[in-house]
């Protein structure tokens, strides 16, 4: 197993914020799947799947992901859909420790609200969320801990993430 720490969990639980303070205080370099994929895709991704589809993202994301994990002492802040194919869920387990943030739908809504930049929840945001909660309320199971960021400041969220971790 690789030294990296991989966070995964519904849009809007706080993945990229929380591994920005976990990879300031474990001295690891914060990567942020999504924004790796746009770089890499060179557009956005909303553009990225009104062009070339979900699949096509999804694909992009399973490459990356194996790609980024290979590097070592990283902090990873999945997309919410990550989790989606088993064969991602494998590599996060081979290659580091894999920590699922949740929260409640009125915390996701709070943090996402209406954002453009989401194109899974095109036609309304609360509609959408409690689909996909629905949808995926089992599919972190497979991480090693799961931690409700309701409430909870990254500050709190990074030292609960780096106390398991290195425990």
């Amino acid at each position: 197993m690789r030294n990296n720490i991989i966070l995964v969990g519904m849009m809007g639980t706080g993945k990229s914020t929380v591994g920005a303070v976990v990879a300031e205080r474990s001295g690891y370099r914060l990567i942020d799947l999504d924004q790796r994929i746009e770089e890499e895709a060179g557009c956005t991704i909303p553009e990225l799947f009104a062009n070339q589809g979900e699949s096509y993202f999804r694909d992009l994301e399973s490459a990356l992901l194996r790609k980024v994990l290979q590097e070592g002492e990283v902090v990873l802040a999945t997309g919410g859909g990550a989790v989606l194919r088993e064969e991602n869920r494998s590599v996060m387990l081979e290659n580091g420790w894999v920590a699922a943030l949740t929260a409640d739908l009125e915390s996701i809504l709070k943090r996402v609200g209406e954002d453009p930049n989401r194109p899974l929840l095109a036609g309304g945001a609360r509609e959408r969320l409690t689909v996909l909660l629905k949808e995926r309320k089992h599919a972190y199971d497979f991480a090693h801990i799961k931690i409700d960021t309701s409430g909870k400041s990254p500050d709190t969220l990074a030292s609960e993430i780096l106390m398991h971790y290195r425990g």
